[in-house]
C-alpha cells in the first residue's frame, strides 16, 4: 500500500506547519538526547536500556532506539492503541537525529562543560516534546504505551509511567547502562518543564478541523493515519 500524508480538515498552509514543527521538534528530541548521553552524568531511563544494550551488544545508539522503539509499538497492539503518522515519524527518525548529534558532539569534555549540557539537554528535549506532541500527530511509541496502559488498565498514569522507567531503567543499569545525577535531574526536571513547553507550542486549530479529525478516527478510515488528539503525557523518552 503507497504512503500516504495523514488525512487532515486543516489548510494547507496550517498543515504545513505541523510537519514542519514535528521534524523539527523530532531532530532537537535526537540533540537533547545526545547532549545529556554526552555529558557523561547519567541519562534518561530509556535511554539507559539503550547504552545498556548497545554494551552488550555493540549495536549503535541509534539503531537500537529505533529497534527498541519498534518492540514497544509491537507491544500496543494487545492494549489497543493506535499509532499516529507523529507516532511512525518518532520511531523512525529520533534514533538517526540522535546518532547524527551523537557523530557532531565531541566525548571527553570537562566536567563544567558536561553539566552545561546536561542541563542544556533537558531543556532542549523538554522544548523538542513540546514541539512535537503540539503538532498534533500522536505521542511517541512510549508514550502511547504508557498512556494505552492506563486507559485499558485503569491504573493512574504516574502508577504506569513509574513501573514502565523504573522496569527499563534496572534492566539498563544491569546491562551496563549510565545511571547517575544526570538520570535524577532528568526525572525532577522533564515532568514541569514539558508541562510549560507543551501548551506553549501547541499548534491551535480549528474546532471543525479536529472534530471532523475525530470522527474520521471513530469511522474507521483506516484511522491509523489520522492521528488521536495529543495527551499531556510528558515522555520519558520520545
Amino acid at each position: 500500500m503507497p504512503f500516504r500524508l495523514p488525512r487532515t480538515a486543516d489548510s494547507a498552509l496550517l498543515f504545513g506547519r505541523r510537519l514542519v514543527q514535528l521534524v523539527v521538534g523530532l531532530y532537537l528530541y535526537g540533540l537533547g538526547i545526545a547532549l545529556i548521553v554526552r555529558g557523561e552524568l547519567g541519562v534518561a531511563p530509556w535511554d539507559v536500556l539503550t547504552q545498556g544494550i548497545a554494551k552488550q551488544t555493540g549495536l549503535g545508539f541509534g539503531l537500537i532506539t529505533v529497534i527498541t522503539s519498534g518492540i514497544v509499538l509491537l507491544l500496543w497492539i494487545p492494549i489497543r492503541q493506535r499509532p499516529g503518522f507523529g507516532t511512525l515519524m518518532n520511531a523512525l527518525l529520533v534514533g538517526p537525529f540522535a546518532d547524527l548529534s551523537l557523530w557532531m558532539i565531541p566525548t571527553g569534555l570537562d566536567l563544567w562543560l558536561r553539566i552545561v549540557m546536561l542541563f542544556g539537554g533537558i531543556l532542549v528535549l523538554a522544548a523538542a516534546t513540546g514541539l512535537y506532541i503540539g503538532a498534533h500527530f500522536g505521542p511517541g511509541p512510549r508514550d502511547g504505551l504508557m498512556t494505552g496502559l492506563h486507559r485499558r488498565t485503569g491504573w493512574r498514569i504516574w502508577i504506569v509511567r513509574t513501573g514502565i522507567e523504573v522496569t527499563v531503567l534496572v534492566t539498563g543499569f544491569l546491562l551496563g547502562g549510565n545511571v547517575g545525577i544526570g538520570t535524577l535531574a532528568f526525572a525532577l526536571l522533564i515532568g514541569p518543564l514539558c508541562g510549560w513547553t507543551i501548551p506553549l507550542f501547541a499548534v491551535r486549530r480549528s474546532a471543525g478541523g479536529t472534530a471532523r479529525d475525530a470522527r474520521a478516527v471513530r469511522r474507521g478510515a483506516r484511522g491509523r493515519d489520522i492521528p488521536r488528539p495529543a495527551t499531556g503525557a510528558t515522555p520519558a523518552q520520545a
